[in-house]
This record gives structure tokens, sequence and C-alpha cells, in this order.
């Protein structure tokens, strides 16, 4: 009777404490959530210089998501009917792999196929099959280049060899391939040469991160022509598309960094019907002057798409490029005059035709000029370039 009481007592404790923890798990989430929310509340009603940065909004859903997967897990383990429910709601919602992936079959056969109850040989009748995603590790590998001499034993002279292939970095060590690992890791997934560095280093490669530099310089010096004949070719484009944003560059010398700004030139007809291909040009500069698009639009005349910035006003008065503004900062516009205020310009206009150009300016930036009705009001085409 007292074992009993005891081991009554002890499965209440333990239940006790698992309960506790389980409104831990809870509460920290809850926290989580809340810190999200203010996040997100800072993101879409703070000031400019307090909105959260897209990519710190990231980092926190994985944060949660991580927290939520991981208190899911645990429950499934003591609930196996919440597991089967789980595992078949992960199924129907997980999509299909790429065809072009390749496929490594497994077959598990049983154990015996003998018929337990005549013994003779069973026949397959049927199959399950199931797909999963795997990945092969990266593996460094070491190229032994061999190049034979060949010589006639007759003869004196005469000694034959291919020649050594070209490489990119003469007397160097890195493949073509490694060089352009190194640069898809750099630029497209934001991987510093010296975290580089410390994945090499994790399978005994020590390489320092001023060779890995030296890579990127070669690499780039290698690129330039390719980069100067996509400019070349998007400057005779009859139809340009530019913008620029910022980008944070290091400044040696003050232990900060320092705001660069980087300029984009695009073209992309296919909407249209047209023949060209699709291109963009990046080109860097360390400020935002009207000289810079001068300068990088040298040589091109034709219609410029670009939005409120008032340095492409002045490559304008050029007479060889005319300005196509775009359509979501014109409707921004209206939009402000559309909301309730007491601007004293919104008592001087007519609420239905705002409304109206708002929902033409929408049809037309959304691609159907069928639907926005005809052209915009006479009046208001002076307002629209001028409040630009």
């Amino acid at each position: 009777m007292l074992l009993e009481a005891r081991a009554e007592r002890d499965a209440e404790r333990a239940e006790k404490e698992q309960r506790v923890t389980e409104r831990d798990k809870l509460a920290a989430q809850n926290d989580r959530l809340r810190h999200l929310i203010r996040q997100l509340q800072r993101m879409q009603f703070g000031r400019r210089s307090e909105k959260l940065d897209p990519d710190q909004l990231n980092l926190a859903l994985e944060d949660l998501e991580q927290a939520v997967a991981e208190t899911e897990a645990e429950q499934e383990k003591v609930d196996p009917v919440l597991k089967r429910a789980r595992v078949e709601k992960r199924r129907a919602v997980r999509g299909s792999l790429p065809e072009h992936l390749p496929r490594v079959e497994v077959v598990i056969e049983p154990e015996d196929t003998a018929c337990p109850c005549c013994g003779g040989t069973m026949q397959v009748i049927g199959e399950d099959r199931s797909q999963r995603l795997d990945r092969v590790p990266a593996q460094y590998q070491v190229v032994i280049t061999r190049r034979p001499k060949y010589a006639c034993r007759r003869c004196q002279e005469g000694v034959m060899q291919a020649p050594a292939p070209a490489r990119l970095i003469e007397g160097g060590l890195p493949t073509e391939r490694l060089v352009a690992q190194v640069l898809v890791a750099k630029y497209a997934d934001h991987t510093p040469l010296y975290r580089q560095c410390q994945i090499m280093a994790r399978q005994g490669i020590a390489i320092d991160r001023s060779v890995l530099a030296f890579w990127v310089g070669y690499a780039a010096a290698e690129v330039k022509p390719l980069w100067r004949l996509m400019r070349e070719e998007l400057l005779r484009s009859t139809k340009l598309f530019a913008d620029e944003t910022t980008a944070p560059v290091l400044d040696p010398g003050r232990g900060r960094t320092k705001t660069g700004q980087l300029f984009a030139y695009a073209r992309d007809d296919r909407p249209w019907g047209g023949s060209d291909p699709p291109g963009v040009a990046y080109v860097y500069a360390a400020d935002r002057k009207a000289e810079r698009p001068i300068a990088h639009l040298d040589g091109f005349a034709g219609i410029l798409q670009v939005d409120g910035y008032g340095g492409y006003t002045v490559l304008a008065r050029r007479n060889t490029v005319q300005l196509a503004f775009c359509w979501s900062h014109v409707r921004r516009k209206f939009y402000e005059l559309a909301t309730p205020g007491p601007a004293p310009i919104v008592m001087k206009l007519n609420p239905k035709d705002v409304n109206k150009t708002l929902t033409v300016v929408g049809n037309i930036s959304s691609g159907d000029i069928q639907a926005s009705g005809g052209p915009l009001p006479g009046a208001w085409i002076p307002l629209n370039v001028r409040s630009i």
C-alpha cells in the first residue's frame, strides 16, 4: 500500500514537472511572438530611421519557427496519433522535387521472401515509393595534371609533349571551378572570404583570406571585358530602366563603413514582344551626384525609365534622353492626395477625379491598359511630371 502511494506520488510529480516544462516553453514562445509583433509594428508604423530591416525580420522569424518545430517534434514523440496526423499533413503540402535532379533508388527487401504458409517463393505485386531530398557534401579534390614527354629511341632529337593548358591564375593553386565557387559564395550567397577560409579549414585546407581576395581580383579582371560588352549592348537599346541603391563600403583607416551607390541599368522588352535579350549592368559610384549617371549613360539615346531622383533630369537636358517616370511613384503621389487630411490642395480637387486617376494609374502599372478606360485627364499630366 505504501509502495503504491509512493509510486502515485512520483508519477504526479513527474507529470507536474512535465506541465511546468511545457508551460515555460509556451511562455518563451509567447515572448518571442510578442517581440516579433513589436518588430512588425515598428517596421510598419515606425519612423523611417527606426524601421526594421527585412533581413533582421527574417532572422527573428527563423528563430521563432525553429522553436515551434522543436516543440512539435517533442510532442510527436509522446503522441503517436498526433505524429501520424502531422505526417499526413506534411506529405500533402510538401510539393514535388525538380525533375532535373538525379534520382538514386534504394530498394529495401524483406529479410525473407518465403511464403509463411507453404514455403514457396513470393512474387512482387506492388510497391510503396517515397522521395526525400538529399545532398552530397561538397568535397575538395586535387587535380594532378600529367604531361608525358615522348622521344624516339632511334633519333637523338625530337621530344614531343602536349602544351600546358591555360590557367586563370598561372602558378596558382585553384582551378577555374574553385574560383567560380568562391565568387558565387561571396557575391550570391553573401559568405565573406574569411568565413570561406573557415569552411576550408574544417577539411584541413589552410588558405589565407588574402589569397582568396587575390583569386577574386584576378577573376574580376577576366570578367570585366564581358561586363563592358554587356554595358555597350545595353547602351545601344532604345529603352532602359535605371535605378540606384545605397551600398556600405569599407573605409580603411576610419574603422567604419561609408555609403556608396550601386547603379543598375536594365533592359527587358519581353513583355512588349521585343527581340532584344534581357540584361542588366551594375556600376558602382562613390556618391549620387548627377554626373554619375551622365558618365554611365554616355552614348545612350532613347527612353530612360526612372524614379523621382533629380540627377536624371540633368541627363535629360541633353535632348538625347527622354525620361519615363515610374507609375508606382506617380500613383503614390495621388494616393497621398486621396488619403483623408486637411491638405489645402485636396480641397480644390474633385475626390472623384483623384479616385479615378488612382484606378487608371493602377491599371496601367499592372499592365492592364484596356481597363484603364483611356488616357489620364489632361489637367493631371503636368502635375504628375512636376510632382516627381
